[in-house]
């Protein structure tokens, strides 16, 4: 199986500065080929430039601005070419599918973080220095970067990846052949129900408090949001208190994510642990949180009815900062490389439909947290009803599949 690992580097000054160079030219290097692209189709002749005919440019791109282009791995920038072919790639594909194209854009210098190598020892070189106790990397014009290697890289190192994420640098590594750590049967099987007012319940009756990481910080945020807001959005320079109050309303996102990601990892595990089958609905968090559609008032042209926007846009936060997709994404990940399996179900009327009796109605779902059967008088925990439901239309799978 394939997995990726993810460390924390600790450039020196002078290395951190050429690891902003490497993404500032590869940012360059970018933004070029989609002009060219640009270009020649917009010419009468509507010419079709491919990958192929940008990578045989680099040899003289590198001759001619050796200082910049020519520092740099050419195998990292035929993956920088790589990357923008597979945007126009998905462009077309949304073309002939009758979707929003969105035609790639041209990247700022402070919007392209990532440069690729695509294999290990070509302009790149993970354990650079195996005689010494520090674990280092060495990148092509940068040199050997001391890594904050927190657990051992098992399998074989494919590609490696620099990544930038507000003034902090990690390397990735993407590793092939990477042996599954199976854990001890249990047989134990759950069914588990997503929700705001507690993250998850499962068919056992056991609640998972909602952390709600973005709303503790909320006001810490707003407080950074509104002084970010006191500069002009587009300028051609910013002042030095300008990108301070950038680099704050960044480090307070990336501090909430990730908290948000570490709870998600170890409520996964504990899950994947203590259990061999898991139960979940199959959730479509991108239609759930879609804004309401305006309503135009008949009576008054140019003018709305009240649609509940207001409401839906407090739902959706709070549905976005549970981080449901990311949350079952990690589960599945982990279920694999353990041995376990995780059964995705129909969501319709989880929270609707009485495991005593089958009857579906929406007045079951007295409030929130209360259940009531319509026809058999059946009461209990909104959530657990749900998690029960989810755990029997497993069950059903389970069979239909054996």
């Amino acid at each position: 199986m394939i997995r990726a690992y993810k460390f924390l580097l600790r450039p020196t000054a002078r290395q951190t500065a050429a690891l902003g160079e490497m993404l500032r030219d590869h940012c360059s290097l970018y933004n070029g080929a989609l002009q060219e692209r640009r270009d020649a189709y917009r010419h009468s002749s509507k010419t079709s430039i491919k990958y192929g005919d940008q990578s045989a440019q680099l040899k003289d791109i590198r001759a001619f601005d050796p200082e910049r282009q020519g520092r740099w791995s050419f195998s990292s920038q035929q993956a920088t070419l790589r990357r923008l072919d597979k945007a126009f790639q998905a462009f077309f594909r949304r073309v002939k599918a009758g979707q929003t194209p969105g035609y790639p854009r041209f990247r700022g210098a402070g919007h392209f973080d990532t440069v690729t190598f695509p294999k290990d020892g070509d302009g790149c070189r993970w354990d650079s220095t195996p005689h010494d106790a520090q674990t280092r990397v060495r990148f092509q014009g940068v040199g050997h970067v001391r890594v904050h290697q927190h657990r051992p890289v098992q399998g074989r190192v494919k590609t490696i990846s620099v990544k930038r994420e507000g003034n902090r640098w990690y390397v990735v590594l993407a590793c092939d052949n990477v042996s599954a750590e199976e854990l001890p049967p249990t047989g134990a099987i759950v069914g588990i129900d997503m929700g705001i007012a507690r993250f998850l319940t499962t068919s056992d009756g056991e609640h998972v408090a909602n952390p709600r990481f973005l709303q503790a910080m909320a006001d810490e945020l707003a407080e950074a949001q509104r002084h970010l807001a006191t500069f002009p959005k587009r300028t051609r320079q910013r002042t030095k208190r300008h990108r301070a109050a950038a680099r704050k309303v960044a480090k307070l996102h990336g501090r909430i994510r990730r908290q948000r990601a570490d709870f998600h990892h170890k409520t996964a595990r504990t899950l994947i642990t203590d259990h061999g089958v898991i139960a979940h609905e199959r959730l479509n968090t991108v239609g759930m949180t879609k804004s309401p559609a305006p309503k135009a008032d008949p009576e008054q042209p140019g003018s709305f009815l009240p649609n509940g926007a207001a409401a839906k846009a407090g739902l959706n936060r709070s549905i976005l900062d549970a981080g449901w997709a990311q949350f079952l994404g990690i589960l599945a990940d982990k279920a694999e490389s353990a041995g376990r399996l995780t059964v995705p179900v129909d969501a319709r009327n989880t929270s609707r439909t009485c495991p005593e009796c089958g009857h579906v109605a929406k007045e079951n779902r007295v409030t929130q947290e209360r259940f009531q059967c319509t026809a058999c008088g059946f009461a209990g925990n909104a959530d657990h009803v749900g998690a029960t439901n989810v755990l029997n239309r497993a069950g059903l799978v389970l069979c239909a599949a054996a």
